[in-house]
Order: C-alpha cells, then sequence, then structure tokens
C-alpha cells in the first residue's frame, strides 16, 4: 500500500535552477589548493600590531594573516601599569592566558531570556576576577568585560574561536574605547 504525499505539488512546482553543489566542489578543490600555500609557521615580525579600541593587541592568528588555522583568532594585549583595556563584548567565549604582570577584569555578565521574547539585559553591577600571571580567564559569550592592569607591564595572550563568527554571530559591541584612543 503507497502513501500519497499531499506535498508533492508544491515540491515539484517551481524553474529556478542552480549549480550550488558543484560550485562548491569546485570552491573545495580551490581551497585545497590555496591552503597548500598558507602558513604554517608565523613569524614575530610579520605578526602586525594594531592601536585598537582595546589598545595595544598584537595579533597572533587571524584570518587575515593567511595561516592555516581556520578556527582561532589570538593576538597579544600589552597593558601599561595602571592603564585599562576598552569594554566590548562578543557572541563567542574567550580564554586569556596572563603571560606577564597581574590585574583584574570587570564581567557584567549577560541576562538572557526568550520565553516571551528576546530580552538581553547586562548586570548593573560587575563581578571582578583578580588574576597574575600564569593564569587563565574564562569570559563567556556576549559577557562584557574589560582588563585592568596592576603595578606592573602586563601582557595577555587573548584566544577565541571564529567559527561562531562564520556561523552568522559576528555579533561585536565596543562599549567603551581603551583611554587614548
Amino acid at each position: 500500500m503507497s502513501t500519497p504525499f499531499a506535498d508533492r505539488d508544491a515540491a515539484l512546482s517551481g524553474t529556478k535552477t542552480a549549480n550550488f553543489r558543484a560550485e562548491d566542489v569546485t570552491g573545495s578543490q580551490e581551497f585545497r589548493k590555496r591552503y597548500e600555500s598558507m602558513l604554517n609557521v608565523v613569524s614575530a615580525e610579520d605578526m602586525p600590531f594594531e592601536r585598537s579600541a582595546d589598545g595595544l593587541i598584537k595579533h597572533l592568528v587571524h584570518r587575515k594573516m593567511n595561516t592555516r588555522e581556520m578556527c582561532v583568532e589570538a593576538y597579544m594585549q600589552f597593558l601599561k601599569p595602571g592603564e585599562r583595556s576598552g569594554k566590548h563584548r562578543h557572541m563567542w567565549e574567550e580564554i586569556i592566558f596572563v603571560v606577564e604582570g597581574s590585574g583584574y577584569d570587570l564581567h557584567w555578565d549577560l541576562k538572557f531570556d526568550c520565553i516571551d521574547k528576546f530580552e538581553w539585559e547586562w548586570a548593573e553591577e560587575p563581578r571582578k576576577f583578580e588574576w597574575k600571571r600564569g593564569d587563565y580567564i574564562y569570559v563567556p559569550p556576549f559577557t562584557t568585560h574589560q582588563h585592568f592592569a596592576g603595578k606592573e607591564d602586563t601582557r595577555l595572550i587573548v584566544m577565541s574561536n571564529r567559527i561562531t563568527k562564520d556561523m552568522g554571530f559576528d555579533w561585536f559591541d565596543q562599549v567603551e574605547n581603551a583611554p587614548g584612543f
């Protein structure tokens, strides 16, 4: 006994055609050729500095640096004694390794509700996290955060997963610029 499909006419309607699959296959082949020329090693001299809204950073891995790394972005952040970064938030997690110095982070956690409608609200008072050389800092998705150096030069290695951006969540809000920007 066969069961008729009620949506058969709708499924077979239309005259548009595409070559999406063929283009994907060709694109994959072209990417693999390009991939062979991408860098496995990036020398320190080729890692660009940027005076950004978050302060002075040096890019270690970035999609625009022609590396084979496709998932991670990383940069070093430099803070002078008593200096603070800009304040920002983004949809991806971030992990930070404290290479030099000490200080603290302020995190304004996100309160999110989608029962009746999407509601985004950040904590009015931040949570403070103190850190020192050798520590690791975790920043949850869309948590507003800011770094503060203590009494010595500070260097942080900031790492994030760029896949979240490629999935359509490239949401980044610069809430406050670093001093002097």
